[in-house]
């Protein structure tokens, strides 16, 4: 149908300037959210900025693990401590930087590490844990929603160069920013258990789909093309690019996607946008703008494990600009343990931001 411009001047002017916004989405002004994280900030007193703020160059802002907080002390402030305006502006600030998807799923994992807490006294209640691993447990380990830090790197400005980190028991969120230029990686997001078996809790699952369109992939292909997707080795027990392992991730592995048939490579962009979706609209389509330019016929698609719920399994998405690794094994090896991980090559922790920056400072022009 050809809208008639003369007729309708108004709507036919409201959609050239929605077709702008969103040609130019990726490009937009992200002010809300550098005004979010300093709401966040003016809602701390001066001893909490302390424990929140710290220079941008410190080197430990590019310090994660996926492991609780007991083990692996994080920098920033806990949440805690928060005051509850503080933990409403925090709230604020997630949700301005994520997709409504990505909201729920990082509060759904903090929100997981409460549930073990409830696991554990249960197994306690009926016999099944003594007091002593109880209290390891709750005094040690330091599982718990209020166990996840908070910290922003520089000042967050649309001229300047800043961070913010989240960080505790399987989850590592960052972000690096400069003006319209924009990092969210690396994401690293965990469920253990992926699927609660007990409790009022039992049968939630915080990343379901990371889970369920990977099996609709694997099982969408021909004999053939398994055969190359599946690679006939051990399941891995953890992601292979986690920060406790030096390994990283250089080779094409499986079955390259121009292999996949038209109805294959749309499942195969569902599971790919599963991950980017979690992020702040512009953002994500910003990100997969960029693969799409690359072409989806340079990305291989890897398989390791059973093909089926509840059996230890494994996947790797590798792209020239991108890589998502994926891990469901488990303590009983019944695949109800995921980690998952979505990085930019060459950009996590803004690495291509800070070297455009540099290249073009006035310091370097010098």
């Amino acid at each position: 149908m050809k809208i008639n411009s003369k007729k309708y001047p108004q709507l036919f002017a409201a959609i050239i300037l929605m077709s702008c916004v969103v040609g130019r989405s990726f490009g937009q002004s992200f002010a809300p959210i550098v005004k979010a994280a300093n709401n966040f900030l003016q809602s701390l007193n001066q001893e909490q900025i302390a424990k929140t703020q710290f220079p941008f160059k410190d080197t430990l802002r590019y310090k994660w693990s996926n492991f609780p907080t007991g083990f692996v002390p994080r920098q920033g402030i806990r949440y805690g401590e928060l005051s509850d305006k503080s933990r409403i502006a925090f709230q604020d600030m997630l949700a301005t930087y994520l997709s409504s998807q990505g909201y729920l799923k990082i509060t759904g994992i903090m929100q997981l590490d409460d549930i073990l807490n409830i696991v554990s006294q249960q197994a306690f209640d009926n016999g099944k844990m003594s007091s002593a691993q109880l209290k390891d447990i709750l005094e040690k380990v330091k599982w718990g929603y209020e166990n996840y830090y908070i910290s922003i790197w520089g000042k967050p400005d649309e001229s300047e160069l800043w961070g913010f980190n989240l960080g505790g028991h399987h989850m590592a969120l960052s972000l690096t920013m400069h003006g319209k230029e924009i990092s969210f990686t690396p994401l690293f997001v965990g469920t253990d258990p992926s699927q609660p078996q007990t409790s009022k809790y039992a049968g939630w699952r915080v990343l379901s789909k990371e889970e369920d369109y990977g099996f609709s992939l694997i099982n969408f292909l021909s004999k053939e093309q398994k055969a190359k997707a599946i690679l006939n080795q051990a399941t891995p027990k953890d992601i292979i690019t986690s920060p406790e392992s030096s390994q990283r991730i250089t080779t094409y592995y499986g079955i390259p996607a121009k292999e996949f048939n038209n109805d294959q490579i749309e499942v195969f962009k569902m599971l790919i946008q599963e991950y980017l979706h979690n992020f702040e609209h512009a953002v994500a389509h910003g990100l997969y703008e960029k693969i799409e330019k690359n072409g989806f016929d340079k990305i291989y698609f890897a398989w390791v494990g059973g093909t089926e719920r509840h059996t230890p399994h494994y996947y790797i998405i590798n792209g020239p600009d991108f890589l998502i690794e994926y891990d469901n094994v488990g303590f009983q090896n019944d695949g109800n343990h995921i980690h998952a991980i979505l990085r930019e090559k060459n950009n996590d922790f803004g690495a291509d931001i800070l070297k455009d920056h540099y290249l073009n400072s006035e310091h370097h022009q010098k």
